[in-house]
């Protein structure tokens, strides 16, 4: 009954990673075909969990206030700061090559634990370490041979966000801050910092063709997170976290079977060094009998 019970867990993180996948096709082909940028974007993005996540606060009796406010603002904007940058590069980069580069972010945040949080590296860490270091570099290979090298490193970039966001997310848990004010905060920081860079590109306007887009980018963030939280919360975590990276898998088949995009040799091993890095990573400590 257990493992049917961690299968059935897990597996939400299979619909998780769809729904994020999802989510990214939704925001390349806004971009793409109907102009919008990534500010305004992101301000949908973000806006729907903020807007759902404060009136179940108000239903349940609970509060918003919280005396780690500092640490939540240097989650926010940090978390703010990669998911503009995921972002930009899903309007740059082919969908599987930005997918993936988003989630080099295990390799910095082994990066930042030994160099920032002073923690002494297992040989997990190192593995893990040296294979997303390798994929990056295969991935960044064919960018020097091509005109998007200054994209690749922009995009690129948002890994080490993110990670510093997640070390960020790990110490407001270990202070008691509950996940859903977490996230609360990061998507009320997310819509007002966007909504003003939305303001000053400027907007475009809500159409009958841009509403499902909209919609369909906020809806699956917000589903897609409620389903990881789920299969965390009920799975076995080592599964879930592989099978997180199958939002790579998602958006690298849409690309190339629906977008028509093309995925030479070198970015294919690198996509499958990082996902490796990604799973050696999640894999847990052995501990001395």
């Amino acid at each position: 009954m257990i493992k049917i019970k961690y299968g059935l867990g897990s597996a939400w993180m299979i619909v998780a990673a769809f729904l994020f996948a999802l989510m990214s096709i939704l925001v390349k082909n806004a971009g793409t075909k109907l102009g919008m940028h990534l500010y305004e974007l992101a301000f949908w993005r973000s806006l729907l969990p903020a807007l759902m996540i404060f009136c179940g606060t108000l239903v349940r009796g609970q509060t918003l206030k919280t005396p780690f406010f500092v640490g939540h603002i240097k989650r926010s904007v940090a978390g703010t700061t990669a998911l503009l940058l995921s972002f930009y590069g899903l309007s740059q980069l082919p969908l599987a090559t930005s997918v993936t580069l988003n989630y080099t972010s295990v390799v910095f945040i082994a990066i930042l634990s030994i160099v920032w949080l002073k923690e002494t590296p297992s040989i997990k860490t190192w593995t893990a370490l040296l294979m997303g270091l390798g994929g990056i570099c295969l991935m960044l290979q064919p960018a020097f041979e091509s005109d998007r090298l200054i994209e690749t490193l922009i995009t690129l970039s948002g890994g080490i966000f993110t990670a510093f966001a997640l070390l960020q997310v790990r110490a407001l848990s270990f202070m008691g801050e509950p996940a859903w004010r977490i996230v609360f905060y990061f998507s009320a920081v997310a819509a007002a910092i966007s909504a003003v860079l939305a303001t000053w590109i400027g907007w475009h306007s809500l159409t009958v063709e841009s509403l499902p887009y909209i919609l369909g980018i906020g809806g699956a963030g917000l589903l897609a997170q409620l389903a990881m939280t789920h299969a965390y919360h009920v799975g076995q975590k080592f599964t879930v976290a592989a099978l997180s990276y199958l939002t790579v898998v998602f958006a690298a088949i849409y690309g190339v079977v629906f977008a028509g995009e093309t995925i030479g040799l070198l970015e294919i091993l690198g996509i499958v060094a990082v996902i490796l890095a990604g799973v050696v990573s999640s894999l847990p400590e052995k501990t001395a009998q």
